[in-house]
């Protein structure tokens, strides 16, 4: 996968788990949760859009490190959903799978990155 392809694969990510908050119960939860996983999921699309932009190892280092903790975050909110009952297990699983598959890239990016 390339850099455009995973900047797309971001993005969709980012606008798929909106879709998917926006349908969350309008409970207290809900709507808590619903806030947490746009911020976090739009997050991973935003920042790594900025990492294609560092301008040294140690800004694509720190900048990675944000787009795999708001993965990561991502993947937990979702989960969540899961455990609450919140959505339909199978309207989340994709999502769910999702966020570990673009958490691994990241990770093994980062690791990379430092490695060098």
């Amino acid at each position: 996968m390339n850099k455009e392809e995973l900047l797309e694969r971001t993005k969709t990510f980012a606008h798929r788990c909106v879709k998917l908050a926006l349908s969350l119960p309008k409970t207290t939860l809900g709507i808590h949760i619903s806030k947490q996983l746009i911020r976090c999921s739009t997050s991973v699309a935003a920042n790594y859009r900025a990492v294609r932009l560092a301008q040294s190892k140690a800004s694509f280092t720190a900048k990675m490190s944000i787009v795999l903790e708001e993965a990561d975050e991502s993947a937990f909110w979702l989960e969540f959903i899961i455990e609450e009952k919140l959505i339909k297990e199978n309207l989340v699983s994709f999502l769910l799978k999702e966020a570990e598959e673009l958490t691994a890239i990241f990770f093994s990016s980062r690791k990379t990155a430092i490695a060098k």
